[in-house]
């Protein structure tokens, strides 16, 4: 039997509370295996903070449509350039807003919740869906954390490797494709109102 891979939270939080900066870089490096989980959920967690969701979100959103491609695909590990890996983490943000998921998750960890693994390619489609509809500027109660939380699911489901939770962010993503497109109209109405002031 295949060895469950140990929760990659716990690493987690000892790198965000150790002392000094912390680059993206080190984060990755310490990953390992499980570096889509990771970038996903690092990728997808400022959109839940306020004040921070509208400017990141579309963002955040490409970001991930890039990475779930390169998922879908089939690549072992993502590419980063060098440049962003250089980047510092804010560390007290990320653990704020992590520490806001893990309540969730903790109400998701049922004895059925099985670890083993994932699917990779149909997460990874649709980790690159949820980022399309994260990226899009939807004037809509929820419009960018919805998805966002959908993508720290389905983050979480590649770091613990729990096809469960992979299933219901799969679900929630269908859902909230659905709760976009039954606001269509309205939709289309902001866009043209945001493209006429902005030719005016």
């Amino acid at each position: 039997m295949q060895p469950t891979p140990r929760p990659f939270f716990f690493t987690l939080h000892a790198l965000l509370d150790a002392e000094g900066e912390i680059t993206l870089g080190e984060l990755l490096d310490a990953a390992g295996e499980q570096t889509y989980g990771l970038l996903v959920l690092l990728l997808s967690l400022p959109s839940l903070i306020p004040g921070l969701n509208v400017g990141l979100a579309p963002v955040g959103g490409i970001g991930l449509m890039a990475l779930g491609a390169q998922l879908a695909w089939g690549t072992p590990h993502p590419w980063v350039p060098a440049r962003i890996q250089a980047q510092p983490i804010h560390k007290g943000r990320i653990k704020e807003a992590l520490a806001r998921l893990e309540v969730q998750l903790n109400r998701l960890r049922w004895r059925g919740a099985e670890r083993r693994p994932l699917h990779r390619r149909w997460v990874g489609a649709c980790v690159a869906w949820t980022g399309f509809l994260l990226a899009v500027p939807v004037p809509l109660p929820f419009g960018n954390q919805l998805p966002a939380a959908i993508l720290c699911l389905l983050g979480a489901a590649l770091l613990e490797e729990r096809p469960t939770w992979a299933w219901i962010g799969a679900a929630a993503s269908l859902g909230n494709t659905l709760y976009f497109a039954s606001s269509f109209g309205l939709i289309v109405r902001a866009f043209r109102k945001a493209f006429h002031a902005w030719v005016s």
